[in-house]
């Protein structure tokens, strides 16, 4: 048991586990803002458009059961609104977030490597490095 428990704090004192707090926590507020997107921009925009309310229909059982079958439709169709929305909402992060990463890509190269000591982190102006005091050749680009 002490094992067990042990294991547990090891689990539970990792960053992954944080991680996926934080994130369960903003997609439920993120979950706020995507329904009422779809309630009170989306819905009303296509009931200008004769938007269609599908809770009337009703399967009757036996006595007072009954299947809410219309619920169930507006609900589809609610989740492939905010499906949609979502979709088109990361396709513009990711489009976003690729420009950037293109223009770092673009842009000359800060540093360099020093050849005796392989450090990466040089200054392309340094003639010295800074790790290893090597001199260096001016021309000398990143390697």
């Amino acid at each position: 048991m002490k094992s067990f428990m042990k294991e547990f704090k090891e689990f539970i004192s990792r960053g992954n586990v944080m991680d996926m707090a934080v994130g369960i926590i903003i997609g439920g507020a993120f979950t706020a803002i995507v329904t009422s997107l779809v309630e009170d921009v989306i819905n009303p925009i296509l009931g200008c458009f004769g938007g269609v309310d599908f809770s009337n229909i009703v399967i009757p059982l036996v006595g007072e059961a009954s299947l809410k079958i219309g619920n169930f439709i507006n609900a589809i169709i609610n989740f492939l609104i905010m499906a949609f929305i979502l979709f088109s909402i990361i396709k513009a992060m990711n489009h976003a977030a690729d420009k950037l990463k293109k223009e770092e890509e673009d842009a000359p190269p800060t540093t360099k490597m020093c050849p005796y000591c392989k450090s990466e982190d040089v200054p392309i102006e340094a003639t010295r490095c800074p790790h290893c005091t090597s001199q260096l050749d001016a021309g000398q680009q990143a390697g």
